[in-house]
């Protein structure tokens, strides 16, 4: 009888222990899963920040610098409707770069997230940006609020855009839908 109660004793702690074991081996999956989508997200806000950083201070080269050699900008507001390689959007705007840079002008960029969706390599992020340009008086020059994605890549730790598609106008309830 004695054997029988340390085997039952025996295989009760044995079953409690895997049930402990996987119902932890779960949480620290889903934790470590989440961990990963965090950092992906914490670094990738970083891109976003870099980008409106360089737009604020007209800084042309480290715009270019935060996309692919390859990336692509697909314009489909209003009615043009176009895609072209990042390099000929660039030489369109360039001279609004340097007017910022020069003091002449002072732009801005903010972004919203709808959705955001990728790997440890890979990102599309989906949401709405809103540009704006002031003269060196203050009034305002130009202003644009979009629905946008962007797809990106991380190559050797650096993320970068490959793909900007810039969407339908957004109107003022759903970029304060996305605060």
């Amino acid at each position: 009888m004695k054997k029988f109660i340390l085997f039952f004793a025996i295989i009760l702690i044995a079953n409690i222990e895997t049930t402990t074991a996987n119902n932890h081996k779960g949480d620290f999956l889903y934790k470590t899963e989440s961990q990963k989508d965090s950092s992906r997200l914490a670094e990738l806000d970083l891109y976003w920040i870099e980008l409106a950083r360089t737009v604020h201070e007209g800084d042309f080269e480290g715009y270019g610098a935060i996309y692919h050699e390859d990336a692509v900008v697909v314009f489909a507001t209003g009615k043009s409707k176009t895609s072209v390689a990042l390099g000929k959007a660039l030489a369109g705007w360039k001279e609004g770069f340097m007017k910022t840079k020069e003091g002449l002008q002072n732009d801005a960029v903010q972004f919203r997230f709808s959705q955001r969706i990728g790997d440890e390599n890979t990102a599309h992020e989906t949401g709405i940006f809103r540009f704006t340009s002031k003269d060196a008086e203050g009034k305002l020059i130009a202003e644009y609020t979009l629905h946008f994605e962007m797809l990106l890549i991380k190559r050797e730790g650096k993320w970068y855009g490959i793909m900007e598609h810039q969407k339908d106008t957004a109107t003022e309830a759903e970029w304060g839908a996305l605060e």
